[in-house]
């Protein structure tokens, strides 16, 4: 797809404001819904943990969908005024173990560098290149392998991520991104220590952490696959344009309407990266209402083939699995 073949600002710009009503009724929808699942989730304890289980997956379909909302908040898509933005986007950050400026610090980043191979490592899910790959050392190989497993990114790592690296700020904090994770630490020390002093320390580890699991397994996954798919966009900083990373380095995610709506149509993904301003409940429609950003999309089956791509080939220009390296190693050197 070439670049500026019509003015997309100008069909995005009608759809980046949000509308207050609808922000708040979607709050109260998202919320509400989990706190009740919760103490649903801690109630059944009593009956079974087979249904505490159950409970626990629909509530984190809804912390899945607190984030989004925190997610457009650090955007400043949620609501017109910056300041109800940082408020709700710090109180939801408890919710969801996430420090607020901190993580919109780095997902600024990762907005403005996507796609650029000369720009990695912050606010993204890191990849080498092939050549990268073959060049580094054993450790880093291992390493870089490890992360790439399925089996680990998706369950402990996605876990890992958002109840202990989120207790501490990047290389790149500044004063306020630093308060950010303090007060975020603080918040979750108080509501985690208050819960287990209410109702026991082993019956809310028995209901948090599987909410936790499923959904921060989730969010990994959308967040993974909507830039690592085969015919994505990468390209040195030089060669680098926002428009097509936008278009070509984000799918266009289409799941069964409630799911949907549970991910807050974050699929439209190409779409919210062109203009992140825009609500997440206006993304469906700006998407429908112009065939200029109407893309293929990446079907939930054809999404599971991305669980075996690991690294960018600068050559073929596209993501490949480990097997594509037997070619390379049996080349001549300089080949």
């Amino acid at each position: 797809m070439s670049t500026q073949k019509f003015k997309w600002q100008t069909l995005t710009a009608q759809y980046a404001f949000p509308d207050t009503r609808r922000s708040v009724w979607q709050v109260v929808n998202t919320v509400i819904p989990f706190f009740v699942l919760w103490y649903l989730a801690y109630r059944s304890l009593a009956v079974g943990y087979w249904l505490t289980l159950l409970l626990a997956v629909f509530a984190a379909g809804f912390m899945v969908r607190i984030f989004i909302i925190f997610h457009d908040c650090c955007h400043g898509a949620f609501f017109k005024s910056p300041e109800a933005n940082n408020k709700l986007g710090m109180m939801l950050g408890v919710l969801v173990w996430t420090p607020f400026h901190e993580w919109k610090h780095n997902h600024a980043i990762h907005h403005a560098t996507a796609g650029d191979l000369d720009r990695r490592g912050v606010g993204d899910v890191y990849t080498m290149t092939v050549d990268e790959y073959l060049a580094a050392p054993w450790h880093k190989k291992a390493a870089y392998r490890i992360m790439r497993n399925p089996l680990i990114m998706f369950t402990i790592g996605s876990f890992l991520v958002f109840t202990v690296f989120h207790r501490f700020w990047g290389p790149r904090a500044g004063k306020r991104e630093k308060y950010s994770v303090l007060w975020t630490n603080l918040a979750l020390a108080v509501v985690v220590g208050g819960l287990m002093a209410l109702i026991g320390w082993k019956e809310f580890l028995l209901v948090e952490v599987p909410v936790l699991l499923v959904a921060t397994s989730t969010g990994v996954w959308l967040f993974y696959v909507q830039h690592n798919f085969e015919s994505t966009y990468w390209e040195r900083h030089a060669n680098w344009d926002f428009f097509r990373a936008a278009m070509e380095g984000s799918s266009f995610y289409k799941l069964p309407k409630v799911l949907q709506w549970f991910t807050g149509n974050i699929g439209f993904h190409h779409i919210h990266h062109l203009s992140p301003k825009i609500p997440n409940y206006k993304l469906e429609q700006c998407y429908n209402d112009n065939p200029e950003l109407q893309v293929p999309p990446l079907t939930f089956r054809k999404s599971l083939r991305s669980l075996f791509l690991r690294l960018w080939d600068e050559k073929e220009r596209k993501m490949v699995g480990w097997s594509a390296l037997k070619k390379y190693k049996s080349q001549p050197a300089g080949a």
